[in-house]
């Protein structure tokens, strides 16, 4: 009896058994990969183009005409004769300083003008007749001769007289101090009463020109001549212009409406900052530039008649600073390349080497791309490609 429970027990256990190892059997692998597509990456294909370069330099507005008024002659201010702040016109009298000093100077000129041209006519009159008569031996040739000298004498102290006069009437009209340009005149720095003195330091105002504005910025020596050095390898040229146009930031942002010209560029370097000087000239009608505004001058350099540009997005850093950039090379493979780039343009790297035409830059799924990797160019900003059939769909999040 306990042989046949035992032999009962045993045949259950395996078929038990055997229905095990069916089932494993018949199960599906896990743990392997589902069956998917190459990785999408956007790229831009490389084409040159014409750009035109532009520096950005920040500087100051000085007025192009700067006069400051300063008194010829010392005395007493008796009047200001202006508004401070108003626009002045050239000959316009600004302070009246007292001039009774210098009346007096001149008319004692005067007087000393009389006396010589009346002392002259009596000599004369006497050198005229010593002339004839030495002739006939009616006088000796000594009296003559000093009667000639006597002549001459007279008419020297009375072109020494006549100068004394125009002194004393140059130095009566500087007692009317006036505007020496027209333009805007600032505050004044003495008032009715003040003592002044013949070309002292302080002035007593200063007029500027406001119609036109002089810009002038610091370009440094190493962007010059890496500039001159593009236009002589024929990587940039110039933009055909002698002069070239100038446009302007102010200091909230906002650009100037006008346009400027570039004039020229200093010949002397700054020993301490090494850096020339440029100077812009800006039409200034409306007034809006004063003298001393902080403000950025765009200037225009050059142009690159086949510049490669490549958006920053797809251009990163390795260990040692060099610009790298992925490519899809010609078996469709991602393969990084060292790039040199020279500035930014707008929101692109300006790529001086390393790239060429037709060159396939990956913009979008570098994380995909791995050097090596096959992958699968599309247009940079398309819609990606629909998942294939029958291939899982991730369910959206819940929100």
């Amino acid at each position: 009896m306990q042989n046949l429970y035992r032999s009962k027990l045993l045949g259950t256990i395996g078929i038990l058994t055997v229905a095990l190892l069916v089932t494993g059997c018949n199960k599906p692998k896990s743990g392997g990969p589902p069956p998917s597509g190459l990785p999408e990456v956007g790229i831009v294909v490389v084409k040159p183009e014409k750009v035109s370069l532009t520096t950005e330099l920040s500087g100051r507005t000085v007025s192009q005409l700067v006069a400051e008024v300063r008194p010829q002659v010392g005395g007493i201010i008796q009047k200001r004769m202006f508004t401070e702040g108003s626009d002045v016109k050239a000959g316009q009298i600004l302070y009246q300083i007292d001039p009774a000093t210098y009346q007096a100077v001149f008319a004692s000129a005067k007087a000393s003008e009389a006396r010589a041209e009346a002392n002259l006519i009596a000599v004369r009159l006497k050198a005229g007749r010593y002339q004839d008569l030495v002739k006939i031996n009616a006088v000796s040739q000594q009296d003559n001769d000093d009667a000639q000298a006597a002549l001459k004498q007279s008419e020297a102290d009375l072109a020494l007289t006549r100068a004394a006069v125009e002194t004393a009437r140059i130095n009566l009209a500087f007692t009317r101090v006036t505007a020496p340009i027209s333009g805007r005149i600032g505050r004044s720095t003495v008032t009715d009463g003040a003592l002044v003195t013949a070309s002292q330091s302080a002035a007593l105002a200063t007029i500027q020109q406001l119609d036109s504005m002089y810009v002038d910025v610091t370009q440094s020596t190493a962007d010059l001549l890496k500039l001159k050095q593009n236009l002589a390898n024929g990587i940039m040229k110039n933009g055909g212009s002698a002069q070239a146009p100038v446009k302007l930031l102010l200091e909230d942002g906002s650009q100037y409406p006008l346009t400027g010209m570039l004039k020229f560029s200093e010949v002397t370097v700054d020993q301490s900052t090494g850096s020339v000087t440029l100077r812009a000239l800006f039409p200034n009608p409306k007034h809006s530039l004063l003298p001393g505004m902080f403000v950025r001058a765009i200037l225009e350099e050059g142009i690159n008649e086949k510049a490669i540009l490549i958006p920053q997005r797809g251009v990163s850093r390795n260990a040692k600073g060099d610009a790298i950039v992925m490519v899809v090379g010609s078996e469709d493979k991602a393969e990084p390349r060292q790039i040199k780039v020279v500035r930014t343009v707008g929101d692109s790297w300006l790529v001086s080497e390393g790239l060429k035409a037709g060159d396939r830059v990956i913009l979008e799924g570098l994380q995909k791309a791995r050097p090596g990797t096959p992958v699968k160019a599309v247009p940079f900003g398309s819609a990606p490609a629909a998942p294939p059939a029958g291939a899982p769909q991730t369910a959206p999040a819940k929100k």
